[in-house]
């Protein structure tokens, strides 16, 4: 006798059935931006994690080796990724460069974090530093949210 399809085990879904026993359509205002943060310093990745997934607007990753800030990326595949400039190894500039030259990540905005330039310096010039969209340490997570909600559209 073979089981009828009725009576075959679905596979588990994240979302309960809905009345058809398909699993029911997540809004689009529930689903949480990806966001992964690449910073050498362990304090300053956990304390951004905390304080954006506390929103509940965001899903965060972070990554405190450079080195390994891509692999994390291709299989995480953020909508955005906040970047220190200055870390050991490679800094934000180079591994920038290696995300926007993979394929699946050259779309992805790219916010730059950096104690080098003052909160004041960043305002002046928009939020932009050489073009690129820049944060001063420590961030600021009004402005953060603010940056974010900007270079999600």
């Amino acid at each position: 006798m073979t089981p009828s399809k009725t009576n075959e085990a679905r596979p588990a879904s994240p979302v309960p059935p809905g009345p058809s026993g398909q699993p029911k359509a997540i809004p689009a205002k529930t689903l949480r931006k990806r966001i992964l943060v690449v910073d050498d310093h362990a304090n300053i990745t956990r304390l951004l994690k905390l304080n954006l997934e506390q929103t509940n607007l965001y899903l965060v990753r972070t990554e405190n080796d450079a080195q390994a800030a891509l692999a994390a990326a291709k299989e995480f595949q953020p909508d955005l990724i906040l970047l220190d400039v200055m870390m050991p190894g490679m800094d934000g500039g180079r591994l920038a460069a290696q995300f926007q030259a993979t394929p699946e990540l050259k779309s992805v905005p790219i916010i730059f974090l950096t104690a080098t330039v003052t909160h004041d310096e960043v305002r002046q010039r928009g939020g932009l530093v050489g073009g690129l969209p820049f944060l001063a340490k420590p961030v600021n997570l009004s402005e953060l949210l603010r940056c974010l909600k900007q270079n999600l559209r």
